[in-house]
Parts: structure tokens; sequence; C-alpha cells
């Protein structure tokens, strides 16, 4: 919607990951320098961790687009929440072999048949798990056990662990000792600061052509960089929602209150809303309210009726304020598509069609 407005070829903070929008800040340089020594390696474990949002799936997919086809053969996967013997079917499919209706001792024989008809093509086998930290300690040891695939002198599988920092607590359990001596490297992927935020927005605005329209002034960044934290998915969906809000009101240049608007905008929508009237009573704030009198025995009553007025009200003109917005928004896209030559044209051909009474004058006699 707002791309052919500031003239840019494509959306700029779409959330999915895109190895084409990647920016090398100093963290993520970091972390793919140490994915880029595990496949110098070619053994052993690489851990990543990041917080929710922080890049890492974007990692993996910019790495996996510059891996040489012709000598890594790569399986990736992203759904972790499955139990060991599915996990094994999850991998073994991920590599493209069969596996419905096979026993855990044929799916171990089937990958370690492929794994070896890999060695011997020259080539070696990469297994790069996403959302690591959903993974269990029995998962975890299944996928220790896969690295005992091995020649005399050689490690049959590489496999890279991408996860949140729970993961870090997996690891580090008492359990997994053998894991952690097989892990050649660690990294923990961090938020970027202030002013590698702003570079990161003007890289992605940039990559789809950007040209310095809209622009964007050293307190929208500030406010950009309090609201997000540095994380790359809180500034995509905040600056997505930026760009929509100068489409819709005809910006060109994007000052600290705009982007608080925006913010309060999304906090308002992100919000839990409460039943208007009487509240269930088996409802959370009916529990709230319980819990505290049970506490304090201080809330009568009335106070209770009081406060659910008191919340009735808030949410009705909560409700009343979004409408207003709506009604704003629609009528920005009308004056639009009205002050285009063709809405223009559009009206002049209904006034036209339109018959014009003729003006009359009673007399009275």
């Amino acid at each position: 919607m707002y791309e052919s407005y500031y003239g840019l070829s494509a959306k700029p903070f779409q959330l999915r990951p895109d190895p084409h929008f990647f920016f090398g800040s100093k963290g993520h340089k970091r972390a793919m320098a140490y994915l880029e020594y595990g496949l110098s390696q070619g053994e052993g474990f690489i851990v990543i961790t990041g917080e929710v949002g922080a890049g890492k799936t974007t990692l993996v997919r910019n790495l996996l687009g510059h891996l040489p086809n012709d000598q890594i053969v790569a399986a990736h996967i992203v759904n972790t929440s499955l139990d060991p013997e599915d996990t094994l079917r999850m991998v073994v499919s991920s590599f493209g072999l069969p596996y419905e209706g096979a026993s855990k001792a044929e799916l171990l024989n089937r990958l370690e048949q492929f794994l070896r008809s890999v060695d011997r093509q020259g080539k070696r086998a990469l297994l790069l798990i996403d959302e690591a930290q959903n993974l269990n300690a029995r998962t975890v040891e299944e996928l220790r056990m896969l690295s005992n695939f091995q020649t005399d002198d050689r490690s049959l599988l590489q496999t890279f662990l991408l996860g949140q920092p729970e993961f870090r607590a997996t690891l580090h359990s008492p359990g997994m000792q053998q894991l952690r001596q097989r892990v050649i490297a660690s990294y923990h992927l961090g938020p970027m600061d202030a002013q590698e935020t702003r570079a990161y927005i003007e890289h992605r605005l940039a990559t789809v052509g950007w040209n310095g329209d809209p622009a964007f002034d050293d307190g929208a960044h500030a406010a950009i960089f309090a609201y997000s934290g540095g994380i790359p998915r809180k500034t995509n969906t905040l600056m997505d929602r930026v760009l929509l809000m100068g489409f819709l009101e005809e910006l060109h240049a994007f000052t600290e209150e705009h982007i608080n608007d925006v913010v309060r905008d999304i906090a308002e929508e992100f919000q839990a809303p409460d039943a208007i009237g009487e509240p269930d009573p088996d409802s959370e704030y009916d529990s709230r309210l319980d819990g505290a009198e049970h506490r304090g025995g201080m809330r009568s009553g009335e106070m209770r009726q009081g406060d659910r007025r008191a919340a009735s009200v808030e949410i009705l003109d909560e409700r009343m304020m979004r409408l207003e917005k709506s009604i704003v928004s629609v009528l920005s896209i009308l004056k639009k598509i009205v002050a285009t030559p063709q809405g223009q044209a559009a009206l002049t051909a209904q006034d036209n069609a339109t018959p014009h009474a003729n003006p009359r004058t009673d007399h009275q006699e």
C-alpha cells in the first residue's frame, strides 16, 4: 500500500525472515563468524542463542544462501516441539529420506547409510535446528547420539543449534555434560544499540530503493529505539505501522511525536479487553478481586461494583477512540481516491448524470 507512495520496490519491514535484508550488526557479524568457523571445522555442535526476534532465523537463512551446494548437504528444522522419535523422523525427512512406517532402528540405519553416501561423494552433511529451546533433554540427547556416526577420521554429521536464551539452561543442566564436550563454539546474539538500529532501518529502506523519502529526525530514531530495544523484529513491526500511517496522513517527515502516536496505537490494540457490564464470576478479573478481598479483607461489594463501572466506562471510551481513528483512516483513504484523476473523473460523471431540479416559484393568489 505505502510502497508506491514512497517509491519503494517492496515492503522494507516485513516480518518474514529474508536473507536479502541481512544487516551485519556487530552481534550478527560475530554470530555469522561462529557459524562459518563451525563449518570450517566440519564437526561438533555450534550453539547460537538470542532473544525472540533477535534475527537468528535470518542468520540461518543467510548462511544457507551462501553454502556451497557441491560441498555441503544441509537440512533445516524449525518444528522442534516433538518427542525424541518424532524429532528423528523430522531429521530423516529433512534430508529427503522416507520415514513413514519405519521403526527407530530403520530410521537410524537409513540416516547412517545416507550420511556415508554423502561422505563418499566428497560432501558433508549439516543439520540446522531452529527454536532449539523447545527441545527437551531426551531429544537433545537423541541429537547428540547422531554425532556418533563417524568414519575413521571424521564425523559424518555436524549440527548447529539456534534457540532462545532458555536453551542455555538445558545445555548446562547436569545430564548434558557429553553434549557440552562436543560444543566447539557458543555465542549469544544480543540486541542492537541505538546507532546500529538507525543503520538497520536505513539499510532495509535502501535495499528497496529509498532515496530519503520519508525522512526520520533524531527524535524519531530515538523513539523507535526506545520502543524496540534494538530487537529487529520489534523494529520491523513498528516501522511497518509508521510507514502505513505516513501513507494515510500524507507524511514525508517523521518526528518523535509521530512515532509515539503509533506506539500508543499498538499498545492499545494489544491490550486485553475486559467484558462490559457484569463480569463472569469465573473471570480473571473477579479472581483478582477475590484474591484482594481474601488478602486484605478491605474491599467491599460496593467498591467492587464501582470498579466494574469505572472499567466499563474506560472500555467504552477506548472503543470510541478506536472508532474515531478508524473513521479518520477511512476518510484519509477516500480523500486520496478523490484526489486522483480517476476519482475526479468519476465524480464529474456522477454529477453530470444527476438530474437537476428546475427552480419553481409558487404564487399565491
